[in-house]
């Protein structure tokens, strides 16, 4: 089950209880913004939405246990589209505004049963706990007390079942099989270090029989259960994360050799991968997929986040005197004697204590010198206190360019409202990050007015070359006139003159060389970049009205501040012989007034004069309007910069409902085909 919990709250009569129960889980307090004054309530609600269905969905996609505090049909209708995989589902719980009752929905034996007890025992009820098994026998199997963990979840359905059929079940551990009073306080049968094991059982209503047909082992080896035999194991205790890993390696190493070498390195030296808390290396290494997968690897198998960390070369030339295989090669070419024996030492001494000058002292060895593969390095310090990766080094930096769609939240995609909450800051528009303020999470907000689009990217690449993880907002689809042509070009041209007005307090924070400036396509180019689609005006213009965009279509922007107006005169004529359905961007401006003019008389040359032309202006907005005119009847002064024009091709129709609706939609000539 997820750490992270949530409590969600409708309406002003519902806060109290869901206050209460947040405060006693330390859980997040997610109310709705249009229901709950945020001035009067903005100490007491962590994060407002305003779409309901939406965000209890993204929260279940997320595996977030969600506790509403709400009627139990808003959660069934807001989660029921995301139903997968019963196995993977998180905890949903429904409670009653007055707290009267509380009821597990879904996930009962992932860990939903066991929270409804909670919030059952604070408020004083019964949980209405549905679940055959646990009605029946008192005890859910697939939830073990703390410390031990059921091998074989996927049986429980078909053992319990048995159970509920009247079968008896028997009880036996490695050393010998017990009697069914072992479960019930018969400690000279069972290891000292169990009693909370079998004190589980013990109050259980399990009905335990010395000839049982079913079987219940607890064991401190692999065993292989089955649908008649659950196998209990005993967790091993969390490891101690005091290993720093240092890793270095030619550019295109291939992963598994890196992996193969860190591998080897720890088994060789009795090393358990758990107790890895961070693999470093050279900032240079920072985009290197090589670096990254061991930190995946590591993470994995550990079951805990074992995350990738960076230095730069003047930090880890500190170390020199500290190193046992210094090298005069590696430092004529990346500017450090030793990158694997550096980077572990370096790691150790940025998490480690602080003398009277504050300075960081190193408490730890190298446990394991440089080894080496073919195109690989790897060393390993031990620290003698654990390691905190927040003090070290810093992260790959990561670039979320994201399009929030036309405005409004229905129209925003999960992915794109992912990579925003997980974003720790926010650069764009003033406007479109107003739009999506039900998603703050108190991310640092950096704000720019229209027409500062460089200087906005360049903002957004420098916060993340400094480890940040960095959403740059659009409205509509990022790529379609908006930022993300532009980050590209900026990482391939560097342009360190926008850069260096772009307002960034421009420091490499932990990883040293304080008030050094980022100021190269070098360092940008190793930002982690994902893009994420939105729907843009075309779209959902298009959808307001109908099917415009059924057959080919175009779309062009009349702006003229970035493209000559001949090329864009150009196009439209092509696109008007070509006889495209087109979309036109950037319609009108206060300066620019003569383009959407000139376009519709090119237009007039080439299609009839009765061809439907859609305006749609502030799409998704409570201002929203779409209307239908036709192409002789275009009037520049009914639009602005807010308005998307779709202008139908020659075989374009308007269709008048019944009711007087008018729908437009662009055929592909399926009466010809029957």
């Amino acid at each position: 089950m997820s750490k992270r919990i949530v409590v969600f709250c409708l309406g002003i009569s519902a806060l109290p209880v869901a206050k209460k129960i947040a405060a006693k889980l330390g859980a997040e307090l997610h109310g709705k913004a249009d229901r709950i004054s945020q001035e009067s309530y903005e100490s007491d609600v962590d994060i407002f939405f305003t779409n309901a269905m939406q965000h209890l969905s993204s929260l279940f996609r997320e595996g977030v246990p969600i506790i509403g505090v709400c009627a139990s049909a808003v959660l069934i209708r807001g989660v029921a589209k995301s139903l997968q995989d019963k196995q993977n589902e998180p905890p949903v719980i429904a409670v009653a505004e007055d707290g009267s009752a509380v009821v597990p929905l879904l996930g009962g034996h992932h860990g939903g049963n066991e929270l409804a007890r909670k919030i059952a025992l604070l408020l004083g009820v019964m949980p209405a706990i549905t679940t055959a098994g646990d009605l029946r026998f008192g005890i859910a199997l697939d939830e073990p007390p703390e410390g031990f963990v059921l091998t074989n979840p996927e049986d429980v359905k078909e053992f319990t079942a048995e159970l509920l059929s009247g079968e008896s079940v028997k009880l036996s551990s490695e050393k010998n099989p017990t009697a069914p009073d072992s479960a019930h306080g018969n400690k000279t049968a069972a290891p000292d270090y169990m009693p909370v094991f079998y004190k589980w059982l013990q109050d259980s209503l399990l009905p335990f029989s010395e000839n049982g047909k079913l079987r219940i082992s607890l064991s401190t080896r692999p065993i292989s259960g089955n649908a008649e035999h659950l196998v209990f194991q005993i967790t091993p205790e969390l490891p101690v994360k005091n290993i720093a890993v240092g890793v270095g390696c030619e550019r295109g190493t291939k992963p598994q050799e890196l992996i193969s070498l860190v591998q080897k390195t720890l088994q060789e030296n009795d090393i358990a991968p758990e107790r890895v808390a961070v693999v470093v290396s050279l900032d240079l290494k920072s985009n290197e997929p090589a670096v990254h997968a061991v930190a995946e690897y590591l993470s994995e198998i550990s079951g805990s986040e074992c995350p990738a960390r960076f230095f730069d070369a003047a930090t880890l030339e500190a170390q020199t005197p500290n190193l046992q295989n210094p090298s005069e090669i590696v430092f004529r070419e990346v500017g450090c004697h030793g990158v694997a024996e550096g980077a572990a030492l370096a790691a150790v001494t940025a998490s480690g204590t602080t003398d009277a000058a504050g300075k960081s002292v190193s408490c730890g060895n190298l446990r394991v010198p440089k080894m080496k593969s073919a195109r690989a390095t790897c060393a390993v310090v031990e620290s003698v206190d654990l390691l905190d990766p927040q003090k070290i080094g810093r992260a790959q930096g990561t670039l979320f360019i994201v399009g929030t769609g036309p405005g409004t939240p229905k129209w925003r995609i999960p992915e794109a409202e992912k990579m925003i909450r997980k974003a720790t800051d926010w650069v764009g528009y003033g406007l479109y990050l107003d739009l999506i303020s039900d998603l703050d999470n108190g991310q640092n907000q950096h704000r720019f007015d229209l027409g500062q689009e460089e200087v906005r990217v360049c903002h957004a690449l420098n916060l993340a070359a400094q480890g940040k993880t960095v959403a740059l907002v659009s409205s509509g689809d990022p790529g379609i006139y908006a930022m993300a042509t532009l980050v590209f070009e900026l990482l391939e041209t560097g342009r360190s003159s926008i850069a260096g007005r772009s307002g960034v307090a421009e420091k490499s924070g932990s990883a040293g060389r304080p008030g050094a400036a980022i100021d190269s396509a070098a360092e940008w180019q190793r930002i982690r970049v994902e893009v994420s689609p939105g729907i843009s005006a075309l779209q959902a213009a298009s959808a307001r009205i109908g099917a415009p965009l059924g057959h080919d279509f175009c779309t062009i922007s009349l702006s003229d501040l970035l493209t000559p107006w001949e090329t864009i005169e150009r196009r439209i004529r092509a696109a008007a012989e070509g006889d495209f359905v087109i979309a036109f961007y950037n319609p009108v401006s206060q300066r620019r007034t003569t383009q959407l003019a000139q376009a519709k008389e090119i237009l007039l040359q080439h299609r009839p004069a009765k061809t439907p032309v859609i305006l749609g202006r502030n799409l998704g907005r409570d201002e929203e309007k779409v209307q239908v005119v036709l192409l002789e009847n275009l009037d520049p002064t009914q639009v602005d910069m807010l308005t998307v024009v779709l202008v139908g091709s020659s075989q374009t129709r308007r269709l008048q409902l019944p009711n007087g609706e008018v729908k437009v939609y662009t055929p592909r000539g399926y009466d010809q085909k029957s």
